[in-house]
């Protein structure tokens, strides 16, 4: 059997697969098992987001895993110590702590559990179309039903209101309420950004009530959209922050990021993670935010990232299937007016991998690292697949 039939017969029937098997990847490109080259737009979901097999990671990697590859929270180690200091020097002002985990999902959870033991409230007030992961807590976040149906019942006393809608907020919170969480941009609900100071307005309702702000950045930070942080665009200071995904190069990890006297207050034995912080993970971590910060990449990610949206929207003026494209940094969405699951295949089969947000909408969350070559040649294999796809309904017709 090839790698393909082996995880359909033994793996979970859960994720959308697509019909390639990657064995390698480098920079923003990656092989599959035939030998077959793709630039990749997908980036795991933003994992990627130094580039896949960086080697300064790969370094660090190295380096770690001859040295300690697994040393439990309740002793002390250096890696850990290096990372949660580098970790915490370049958030924003104010979060000096942060409990380590394996995902972003976890991260949320954490987050959760924080809300729920400083305010002694268990309400929280989320979004509309926002996605926080899928464990219990986290799903109970999320807004999407057919995620959450078949596991109910999940958390009570949780709430969604329309992204931008401030008056329905202030409506939501009642004397339950412990936080309000946001992700600067959605990026599950279609790369859809705020409207101009909806989120400063967001900071001082939370303040006014005084209850906590939580900023998911798991798929919004690290640079992706143009600043360290996306919430940076709008001058908030969140009370606590989650982080996952590309932060320690494509090893997994998650980082609750928070105020001291807000972690602190979980007590001995209430949250712990057998691997969270372990050393390998640590290393990569701190491997990876020295790259992202020597490199400028957030510079990267706004420069580079017009330039794609400019080539995007150039190349969809020739298409009636076009409706939007949208985003900030190398966060983008391209929105059509049909179905996108043929266009995908057809980008892989010409050499380019993008992913969706939605049935009409396709998702790019490339490596911080391409280049505006492969930028360019992404979108030419993306208008390829278009005109295909056009093609294919003209013959319907």
């Amino acid at each position: 059997m090839n790698i393909i039939e082996i995880e359909d017969l033994h793996g979970p029937h859960t994720y959308q697969k697509f019909p390639i098997a990657i064995v390698r990847g480098r920079g923003a490109v990656v092989w599959d098992d035939k030998g077959r080259k793709y630039i990749d737009c997908m980036g795991g979901y933003g994992v990627a987001i130094v580039g896949h097999s960086n080697p300064k990671v790969v370094a660090a990697i190295k380096k770690q895993a001859q040295t300690l590859i697994t040393c439990h929270g309740s002793l002390y180690n250096d890696a850990r110590a290096e990372f949660l200091e580098k970790l915490t020097s370049c958030s924003p002002k104010g979060l000096d702590a942060a409990f380590l985990s394996n995902s972003g999902a976890e991260a949320n959870e954490v987050a959760i559990k924080l809300a729920r033991k400083v305010t002694r409230k268990k309400g929280i007030v989320a979004l509309k179309n926002a996605f926080h992961g899928k464990t219990a807590g986290a799903l109970s976040i999320t807004w999407s039903k057919k995620y959450k149906e078949p596991f109910e019942p999940l958390l009570q006393g949780i709430k969604h209101v329309e992204l931008g809608d401030v008056d329905a907020m202030e409506k939501a919170i009642d004397s339950d309420t412990g936080a309000v969480i946001i992700e600067p941009i959605q990026g599950e609900g279609g790369i859809m950004l705020p409207p101009a100071g909806y989120f400063k307005k967001v900071r001082e309702i939370c303040d006014r009530h005084n209850i906590l702000l939580i900023d998911d950045e798991i798929q919004t930070g690290l640079g992706r959209t143009g600043k360290l942080w996306a919430i940076d665009h709008w001058g908030v200071v969140p009370d606590i922050m989650t982080s996952a995904k590309g932060l320690a190069g494509g090893v997994p990890i998650g980082a609750t990021i928070t105020r001291a006297e807000i972690l602190h207050a979980l007590k001995k034995g209430e949250q712990t993670s057998t691997f969270g912080g372990n050393p390998l993970a640590c290393a990569a971590g701190t491997a990876t935010l020295d790259y992202i910060i020597k490199n400028d990449l957030p510079g990267q990610a706004a420069k580079k990232g017009k330039f794609f949206m400019d080539k995007l929207k150039q190349m969809g003026s020739h298409h009636k299937l076009t409706r939007e494209v949208r985003g900030k940094g190398l966060m983008i969405a391209f929105e059509l007016r049909v179905d996108i699951q043929d266009v995908l295949n057809d980008t892989m089969s010409l050499g380019a991998i993008f992913t969706y947000s939605g049935r009409t909408i396709v998702r790019m969350l490339p490596p911080l690292v391409i280049t505006e070559p492969q930028i360019s040649k992404s979108v030419a294999i993306l208008g390829k697949a278009i005109d295909k796809e056009e093609g294919r309904r003209l013959g319907q017709d």
